[in-house]
């Protein structure tokens, strides 16, 4: 089942749900593969700063919403071309498509090196202003500089992902959504930890090393964000069928694709800049409760990754489904899709979140040698694990709204959700209950989150009609 047939499904006049769950899943898989891959390749990272000590972790874990701020912004921005290359591809434009394609390189460049220079002139203030404890503040803002120098090839490796996804291409963002996590444990192991030797065999192995900690872990992710992109930029430039630079097409800028782009873009931006900011708030409400509840914290929301990642592949592909749905004119399928692609996220989650329940204490004892910090996460991670489900509704109707264009008011939603439900809860409840009181209201916030969105998808309004 691949995109040449499900070009042709869109032309069907009728479809059985048994087809529509096989074209999600096998369109989804590859998306699912390389979020499994980037879980495990941020389980071994956060092992490999884990054995450097709770500071570490905590140093890491301290401006990671400031990090997840930054890339979500990068990802909606993207999303503003990708969502109408998918459209076009429905609607049989491949020049409009390659068209915006074109503009969305010069665009997305120019906006990353801005991103880029703004984060590089705030790196050093950044953790203070998050609460951090003085022990970590040097290293925090160390992360927090090396990782915004890689800004501008971090966002061509998303509009690259999210062009290749819109015109067919699930596979290969796929792969290179894995080789750059495994890339990043790859050159963390020589920038992180000093030179030393192994002994295997009876034979000892030199292997070299920089020493630099923290410093070396982000790095490594740099290092990995600039080979990938690169790479991933030249395929969908020149080896892509339906984008690739060798066919005709125009460079100029067009109001009309800027105009849409942006009104895709921005609501997607503003969402991400609301839900990390909230997390950043929360970030600091956690601050105050000690460094090994900040690293516990840490922990826990990365070994949470595991349970959402069939979540987020399922809405990746749900994204290029709908928008090529809506680009046909099959608002009959862009419906019954939507189904199958929500349940689907809610029952794969579930079952990942059982899985998780049982692991979490053996997980948590490989990611962090403090015996503390890996009790600590396994008692709020599986207090939140509940709501799982909800949380995969929420995140696979977001695939479905942004494929049809609809951002501003799921935004606003997860605005309200997020300062209104989650972060009011963890005013009361942390200070009787410490990080178990931020992970109730986590839970019971995801709770309501999946709620309200699932509403809005069978009220319908989201259907709308071709937005290119």
């Amino acid at each position: 089942m691949n995109q040449t047939h499900f070009e042709r499904y869109l032309r069907n006049e009728k479809g059985t749900w048994r087809e529509e769950l096989g074209i999600v899943l096998r369109m989804s898989l590859p998306a699912i593969l390389a979020q499994l891959t980037s879980i495990a390749m941020q389980y071994i990272d956060a092992g490999m700063v884990g054995s450097l000590g709770a500071n570490a972790t905590a140093a890491i874990g301290l401006v990671a919403s400031s990090t997840w701020l930054i890339g979500g912004t990068c990802i909606g921005l993207s999303n503003g071309f990708s969502v109408q290359v998918a459209q076009l591809t429905g609607a049989r434009r491949p020049n409009d498509a390659r068209n915006v394609f074109r503009q969305s390189l010069s665009v997305l460049l120019l906006t990353g090196l801005f991103i880029a220079f703004m984060g590089i002139g705030i790196s050093r203030s950044v953790p203070a202003w998050l609460g951090g404890s003085e022990e970590i503040l040097a290293d925090a803002g160390t992360y927090f500089f090396i990782y915004c120098c890689s800004i501008p090839f971090a966002i061509m490796r998303y509009l690259a992902s999210g062009m290749m996804q819109s015109s067919g291409d699930m596979k290969t963002p796929g792969l290179f959504s894995a080789l750059v996590c495994i890339l990043d444990v790859i050159f963390n192991m020589f920038f992180i930890f000093p030179s030393r030797s192994i002994s295997a065999g009876g034979i000892s192995l030199m292997i070299p090393g920089a020493g630099l900690g923290v410093a070396g872990a982000a790095l490594g992710t740099a290092l990995a964000e600039v080979v990938i992109s690169l790479v991933m930029l030249y395929l969908v430039c020149f080896r892509n069928e339906k984008l690739s630079l060798k066919h005709k097409g125009s460079w100029g800028w067009r109001r009309n694709t800027l105009t849409t782009a942006a009104k895709i873009a921005i609501p997607i931006s503003f969402d991400q800049i609301f839900m990390c900011s909230a997390y950043i708030a929360a970030t600091r409400i956690v601050a105050n409760l000690g460094t090994v509840a900040v690293a516990a914290n840490s922990l826990s929301i990365t070994a949470e990754g595991l349970c959402y990642m069939p979540g987020y592949g399922i809405g990746i592909a749900a994204t290029t489904i709908i928008g090529q749905t809506i680009g046909a004119g099959r608002k009959d399928l862009t419906r019954s899709f939507s189904r199958v692609i929500v349940l689907s996220g809610m029952a794969f989650m579930s079952l990942m979140a059982v899985v998780m329940y049982i692991s979490a204490p053996h997980l948590f004892s490989l990611l962090t040698s403090d015996p503390g910090v890996a009790e600590l996460s396994t008692g709020v991670l599986r207090m939140e694990l509940v709501a799982e489900a909800f949380y995969g509704a929420s995140i696979c109707c977001t695939g479905v709204f942004r494929g049809a264009g609809d951002t501003l008011v799921p935004s606003l939603m997860n605005l309200f959700s997020m300062w209104g439900v989650r972060l009011v809860l963890a005013v009361f409840l942390v200070p009787g209950m410490g990080l178990y009181g931020y992970w109730l209201a986590m839970t019971i916030e995801l709770f309501f989150r999946g709620t309200i969105f699932m509403v809005r998808l069978v009220r319908g309004r989201w259907v709308r009609k071709v937005m290119v």
